[in-house]
């Protein structure tokens, strides 16, 4: 019997939603194993001084499966 979990992570990145993405899912491979899914629950971004987008951050739940 397999049983999973559920973490939820942040990520940003200063060129694109795709590129947080990727950056989030890579950081959380090294900390977890067997990493199954990953949900985008919400994306944001951050404006700078001059109305210009600064950051694109997204918040993602990532589920992997226990050692058994």
């Amino acid at each position: 019997m397999s049983i999973s979990r559920t973490t939820e992570i942040k990520a940003s990145s200063k060129k694109s939603f795709d590129d947080a993405m990727h950056e989030g899912v890579a950081r959380a491979q090294e900390t977890l194993q067997n990493i199954k899914s990953a949900w985008i629950q919400n994306q944001e971004v951050l404006i700078d001084a001059k109305g210009k987008i600064a950051e694109y951050r997204v918040q993602m739940k990532i589920t992997f499966l226990l050692k058994e």
